[in-house]
């Protein structure tokens, strides 16, 4: 399915056209070719094809969608989909002007996007790709049959691009935890004696799915144990329980961590998810539009490393949004190996981090808060700000 361009000007651009102009001027880019599921949705307006939705493997290829954005020019942008789409185009148009609802396989798609970009006269244009999502077959097509354009890794500029939220994302940010802490609170309450960590995790997913919530995952411990994968180990009186989920709404996601006991927490457990809590706060002290972000996380650290649980806690804290580590980046390497790119630079208001505080203890198990903050121009405003202390399990 091809339709051409249309002759009216483009009104209803779903993103901030000044702003991704700037960041592409700035990063050197002239066209984006975006191919990620992630940034084809941003710019998309939050659409994302749900054929595709869990998989990408068909026939012989895969599904690759693809995004072609001009610098200063809407008027020229594309869409390149599965055939398919064009039954989602006829119900909820596409904003860009042209959609090539035509392609099986990433090779169909690229050569698409080739012509398109021909068409619009920047064959020899700086061209901004996403090496990471952009299949090597794809990518060797492109290269050969564009010989005079340059190929820009516009990973770093696209990052920048979702850095700050909209108030429609941060709306879709806040339903998502509060629909994931709604069920991690309702799975605790239905947990009991002899119920399974395979079990627990199921019961989340039904939980978060029937709450209009997508389940992606859960990471679970039960007792002493610092094992959070699945598994047969049964709840027992006076444990602890520890229950860290992602899920998303619209794609956005929801990704918290909440405790759990079965019985009455004792004063050493009282204690210890207190320093736990204390840790969350010391960082949520520092979380300000205009605050430098490596400011923020060497206080939450100073906090923690006058602890006495410091031995065996980590504190961590990184944007989040469409995919769970996305900028600000604020830590190098710890624990996912990226650059802590954005520790210098300040906060701005409406970005999105998920702070986290995680203790090893030796006899007592797993013991974390996971917490959802949107920066604001005074502070921050929290998402899922519920059930952080020890939540009874068999109540239901």
């Amino acid at each position: 399915m091809n339709i051409a361009p249309s002759k009216t000007a483009v009104s209803n651009i779903p993103f901030d056209q000044a702003r991704v102009d700037r960041l592409m001027e700035e990063a050197g880019i002239d066209v984006l070719l975006a191919t990620s599921k992630h940034n084809t949705q941003y710019l998309l307006g939050g659409y994302k094809f749900i054929f595709f939705a869990a998989m990408d493997a068909i026939g012989h290829s895969r599904y690759l969608p693809v995004v072609v954005y001009e610098k200063g020019g809407p008027d020229h942008a594309a869409y390149i989909g599965n055939r398919m789409e064009g039954a989602e185009h006829q119900n909820n148009p596409f904003w860009t002007p042209t959609l090539h609802a035509a392609c099986w396989g990433t090779l169909d798609a690229a050569n698409l996007a080739v012509e398109h970009v021909r068409k619009i006269g920047k064959a020899g244009a700086r061209i901004g790709i996403e090496p990471a999502f952009l299949p090597s077959d794809a990518y060797a097509l492109i290269r050969k049959a564009l010989p005079d354009a340059k190929l820009i890794d516009a990973t770093d500029m696209l990052e920048r691009m979702r850095a700050i939220k909209t108030d429609a994302e941060l709306e879709k940010l806040r339903i998502a935890s509060e629909l994931i802490t709604d069920s991690m609170l309702a799975t605790i309450q239905w947990a009991c004696q002899g119920t399974t960590k395979a079990d627990i995790i199921e019961h989340l997913r039904r939980e978060e799915t029937n709450r209009g919530a997508h389940f992606e995952y859960c990471l679970l411990t039960l007792g002493a144990s610092h094992n959070r994968a699945v598994s047969p180990q049964a709840w027992k009186k006076g444990e602890v329980l520890s229950i860290d989920s992602g899920g998303n709404y619209h794609g956005y996601i929801g990704d918290l961590c909440r405790m759990g006991i079965l019985g009455e927490p004792d004063a050493e457990l009282e204690d210890l998810l207190a320093e736990v809590e204390t840790v969350q706060q010391a960082a949520f002290s520092k979380v300000k539009a205009g605050t430098i972000g490596g400011d923020m996380i060497s206080h939450a650290e100073g906090v923690l490393k006058a602890s006495k649980v410091a031995p065996y806690t980590d504190f961590f804290a990184h944007g989040m949004g469409l995919i769970t580590h996305e900028a600000p980046f604020l830590m190098t390497n710890h624990p996912v190996t990226y650059e802590g790119t954005y520790a210098a630079k300040p906060l701005e208001t409406n970005m999105v981090l998920s702070v986290e505080t995680t203790m090893l203890h030796p006899t007592r198990g797993f013991i974390k808060l996971e917490d959802t903050v949107a920066v604001t121009d005074t502070g921050y405003v929290m998402f899922g700000d519920r059930a952080r202390g020890w939540n009874r399990g068999g109540t239901a």
